[in-house]
């Protein structure tokens, strides 16, 4: 029952999530109305599972949406700054301190910039050393970000499957009710015996 439906060799997406079993013919899974709960609940559990796996996908890609416009954001300044001559004027710049407060600074041209690397850790780096670091961030994330939709896609199919797969055992089982009621009332048909009128 469960063991033909979760298999422990079963083929995966490139990010390890396995594929949901496609039942084409009910009777593979179900021999009987007695493993139909057990198939259900097993079939539920899976849809569960990849529910879980979606949630936490779409939430890493929310952060990847916020963070990619900053890094980008970061790296333009960056390249900018390298363009500068040591014989340039003073910058004058306003920058973000938080959403609504901002601030003015003037500057010089440098050879060196801090970044801010998280955990309220910033370290220098020379210019073109954070240049290369921030395009391998930016691209990482990028990277990230399109196996995150991709992900997100297999795990909507994947639940699709996983609900048709549901609907079939459940319909299955309701036309076996059916056969079984109809061949007791064949049994029963010869056998009726009458009320009497009460």
């Amino acid at each position: 029952m469960s063991k033909k439906l979760e298999s422990k060799d079963a083929a995966t997406n490139p990010r390890g999530i396995p594929y949901a079993p496609f039942v084409d013919k009910v009777e593979d899974y179900v021999s009987s109305r007695a493993e139909v709960d057990g198939t259900m609940k097993s079939l539920q559990e899976m849809i569960s599972k990849y529910q879980f796996m979606e949630v936490n996908t779409q939430r890493r890609k929310a952060g990847l949406d916020e963070k990619i416009p900053d890094i980008s954001k970061t790296l333009e300044t960056v390249r900018f700054l390298k363009t500068r001559k040591p014989d340039s004027d003073p910058l004058e710049a306003t920058f973000e301190l938080n959403d609504t407060l901002f601030a003015k600074a003037h500057v010089p041209p440098t050879d060196e910039v801090y970044l801010w690397l998280g955990a309220n850790v910033m370290l220098a780096y020379p210019i073109n050393e954070a240049e290369t670091l921030l395009e391998g961030k930016l691209s990482g994330a990028q990277q990230t970000l399109a196996n995150c939709e991709e992900d997100l896609d297999f795990l909507r199919e994947q639940i699709t499957t996983l609900e048709v797969a549901t609907a079939r055992v459940y319909n299955w089982d309701v036309v076996m009710k059916r056969k079984e009621k109809a061949e007791s009332a064949d049994d029963d048909g010869g056998k009726k015996t009458s009320l009497p009128n009460g």
